[in-house]
């Protein structure tokens, strides 16, 4: 992903600065190549000989370090970087790029390149929300620098809210979406759905399916990093909501569907990757029913199909749907492109060990309206995503 990439990582003097050895080996992991400098707090919470192990490159700390030979070392770390991410970033350092006060290594290389800046905030909420860190934080943005926004939880002071940095997978979204530079969604709004629906039974009990939201939560993060507008309706799924979208929470095919309309006037482009179950009790008891009640007959009646719902609002939408099959993959997903009026439809074998529901990865076989066909390798989802999105750009044009 970040092949031949030079990534310059910044870490700054707070508590979560162990997150970032995580966050270097995940650069690494992904092709980039990574030098670490450190600011002298920093270096009092996590060795720079971490650093140094996990990269095989030298971490400087001080301004007059100068570990490459016959070079200034700021001067090669600005302007050799093609990104730099500063990674926890402290209000104190925050106050210090929004200045440009330049006394360490790290100040320094911010003063002297011209590379995309992305920062990782951490630190107090009381502190992320006085005026002087919101005025620090506009600046920057307002010179282009991406901020990864920290997330709710629990500081090591005791105290709760917002602060905490933001997990390395959205780290490393945000420098994805930085180094790829991919923007031909730019101008599209993209409404996807995702995630199972549940349909409840009793206060406790309900029909679902196995699907995990992963394969449509990556799409609405591929569509986002090339620049469209995206809205995810998601249905029950531990996954966290993806930075720079908007998330709609549903439970069950009902809610879907009146999320989907809600947005339907303002999309172009709608990619169906929700797993809706097929149908719903007739009646959802009040409470729960006692195993001690014997036998137990459920009266089930057909859910909306969403697909073939909207297909009478379609317009000029591109229309993206999938079918998870476990035999006749080609033969079933053929027949739903056209009973659902669908542009291109995504088919996989759900059976397959490794590419099933919750998996990370996937194996697909795309099949558009005009006849074409393109399998993929097993891939990773998020890479899944951006195959699916490969296809669609030409039909955007």
């Amino acid at each position: 992903m970040f092949a031949g990439k030079k990534v310059c990582l910044g870490v700054t003097g707070s508590i979560a600065a162990y997150k970032s050895a995580d966050l270097a080996r995940e650069l690494m992991r992904q092709g980039a190549e990574v030098t670490v400098v450190l600011t002298k707090s920093a270096a009092k919470l996590i060795a720079p000989a971490t650093f140094e192990a996990l990269t095989g490159r030298p971490v400087t700390v001080d301004a007059f370090d100068e570990p490459f030979a016959g070079k200034i070392a700021h001067i090669e770390l600005a302007q050799g970087s093609d990104l730099i991410v500063v990674a926890p970033c402290t209000a104190d350092f925050l106050a210090k790029m929004a200045h440009g006060l330049a006394d360490d290594m790290l100040s320094t290389v911010l003063l002297a390149t011209d590379a995309p800046v992305s920062v990782a905030p951490a630190m107090n909420p009381k502190m992320l929300d006085h005026p002087a860190t919101q005025a620090n934080i506009a600046t920057l943005k307002s010179r282009g620098v991406q901020f990864v926004e920290p997330a709710y939880g629990l500081m090591a002071c005791g105290d709760e809210g917002y602060g905490k940095m933001a997990d390395v997978a959205d780290i490393i979204a945000i420098a994805r979406a930085i180094l790829t530079g991919k923007r031909d969604f730019e101008g599209e709004q993209v409404l996807v759905t995702a995630g199972p629906t549940h349909e409840p039974i009793d206060p406790v009990r309900h029909i679902a399916n196995r699907s995990s939201g992963k394969m449509g939560v990556a799409l609405a993060e591929a569509a986002r990093d090339r620049g469209a507008t995206v809205v995810l309706v998601l249905g029950p799924s531990p996954l966290k909501d993806p930075i720079g979208a908007e998330t709609i929470r549903v439970t069950t095919a009902k809610e879907m569907l009146r999320a989907v309309e809600s947005k339907w006037d303002s999309c172009s482009l709608f990619i169906s990757a929700a797993a809706v179950a097929d149908y719903r009790p007739v009646e959802s008891l009040p409470d729960k029913r006692k195993k001690e009640e014997g036998s137990w007959t459920l009266k089930l009646e057909p859910n909306p199909d969403i697909l073939q719902h909207m297909a009478k609002k379609k317009g000029d939408r591109i229309f993206v749907g999938f079918a998870a099959e476990t035999k006749s993959v080609k033969k079933n997903a053929k027949e739903k492109l056209t009973k659902k009026s669908l542009d291109l439809i995504v088919a996989n074998d759900v059976s397959q060990k490794g590419i099933g529901f919750d998996s990370d990865d996937n194996q697909v076989i795309l099949l558009s309206r005009d006849g074409q066909e393109k399998a993929s390798p097993k891939m990773s989802k998020r890479a899944i995503a951006d195959f699916i999105l490969d296809a669609v750009s030409g039909m955007l044009k």
